[in-house]
């Protein structure tokens, strides 16, 4: 029996995760409610891209997982990725992949 989509998500979202914490980009305090509170797109102006990910994007993903929401009809994570590492950053590669098969089971299933 196959996963579903959500369960194929879920751990697509564990693996963004870990390719944070190997790279040692995933930190143990959060910031400040000012700065998790911006109105930009990714947070530009007051997180670094991958705190986005850890504080903004995991939690309100596994809370729409959790409620049984409905997932975003399309996603363009990788791009924004790709703009902040650059496509062929070797270290970023991981997280990269990892946030390309998010996007691509997100498109998947619309």
């Amino acid at each position: 029996m196959s996963a579903t989509p959500v369960a194929l998500i879920a751990d697509q979202l564990l693996l963004v995760e870990r390719a944070l914490r190997v790279q040692g980009w995933w930190e143990a305090s959060p910031p400040s409610a000012q700065a998790l509170a911006s109105e930009q797109p990714f947070c530009i102006d007051t997180l670094d891209f991958s705190q986005w990910l850890q504080w903004i994007f995991l939690p309100r993903m596994k809370a729409i997982i959790e409620a049984g929401a409905d997932l975003p009809a399309v996603s363009g994570i990788l791009p924004m990725a790709e703009q902040v590492y650059g496509a062929g950053n070797q270290q970023a590669a991981a997280l990269l992949e990892a946030l390309g098969d998010f996007d691509r089971l997100i498109s998947a299933g619309r």
